[in-house]
């Protein structure tokens, strides 16, 4: 079999002889990732590489579906729990392609989903990701993401541009973006040779932020490709009130701070959180009598006492 050259200016994609490698993990959603898998069979973009990372999940995902029948489907099976950081980079690193294509295995994809991601790489080579329009499964016409504001660095908050809107065409215009989206992100080998993966140390939640502004400080943009579109069962494996969400969302929260902030801003967004948010949000939850989300979120915050290093990954 003869080996396939890889492209070595991915900002430049040609034509259909691009290796797009789609990266989807699956943690206990057997149903989930064969729903995700029958959605990728619509695709019209012919050559990809669909890599399945099990992660961990208690019952092998090889026992639960019938992969043989989808094409171009790699399984890669963790019997470690890598988190969302950990398991795309497992990913990557066994990815053949010019581009990965990380996204969540409880969405639908469209059919010229890969096509429409690609042609912003054609146009100008500084562009490293690129997303879709995310908008919510259950109410199609609600945008989740069409782009990402700036996070205020004196109170870590980022806000989605378009969050549970309706999608009226006002999100159809194509632009350049602060964040990536977790959910659905195309990255180009060139950005994970020169700025390196996902940080592990995130584990969940807000490591794709952290990848973003590190791909940002590299001179890369991220760009907002409106034709390009998905559907999103948002949260199906962790669950919007999980108790590990609350813990990942504050403890990540903090650790983005520090790892992008400067003193200056560090120091007043220790004074907010400590002022506001922390006593607003504690109360908050014992009132509501979500003391396992009360224990999280005081867990996430303390953790920070205990982890002195930022640099590792």
């Amino acid at each position: 079999m003869a080996k396939r050259e890889r492209v070595t200016d991915a900002a430049y994609p040609a034509d259909e002889s691009v290796l797009v490698s789609i990266i989807t993990i699956n943690y206990n959603q057997a149903e989930l990732t064969r729903q995700f898998l029958d959605s990728a069979t619509t695709l019209t973009y012919p050559n990809y590489e669909l890599i399945i990372v099990d992660n961990a999940s208690v019952q092998p995902l090889s026992a639960s579906i019938n992969l043989h029948q989808y094409p171009h489907v790699r399984l890669i099976r963790s019997e470690v729990n890598l988190g969302f950081a950990g398991g795309n980079n497992l990913g990557i690193q066994e990815a053949k392609g010019d581009y990965f294509f990380i996204v969540n295995n409880d969405t639908e994809l469209s059919p010229a989903l890969l096509d429409e991601l690609l042609k912003p790489f054609r146009e100008h080579e500084q562009i490293g990701v690129t997303c879709p329009k995310i908008r919510f499964f259950e109410m199609p016409r609600l945008v989740q993401y069409a782009g990402y504001n700036p996070i205020n660095l004196y109170t870590g908050q980022a806000t989605a541009i378009g969050y549970n809107q309706a999608d009226d065409g006002q999100f159809d215009k194509p632009h350049t973006t602060y964040f990536a989206h977790g959910c659905a992100m195309m990255v180009s080998r060139n950005v994970v040779e020169r700025v390196g993966r996902f940080a592990e140390r995130f584990f969940l939640y807000y490591e794709e932020l952290d990848w973003s502004q590190r791909i940002r400080d590299a001179g890369f943009l991220i760009y907002y490709q409106p034709t390009a579109t998905i559907l999103h069962k948002e949260s199906a494996s962790v669950g919007q009130n999980s108790p590990l969400r609350t813990y990942y969302l504050t403890r990540n929260r903090i650790l983005f701070m520090r790892r992008h902030s400067t003193l200056h801003q560090r120091t007043i967004f220790y004074l907010f959180f400590g002022v506001f948010v922390f006593p607003k949000h504690l109360l908050s939850y014992l009132v509501q009598g979500k003391i396992k989300h009360a224990k999280a979120f005081v867990q996430g915050a303390f953790w920070h006492f205990t982890a002195t290093s930022l640099s590792a990954v």
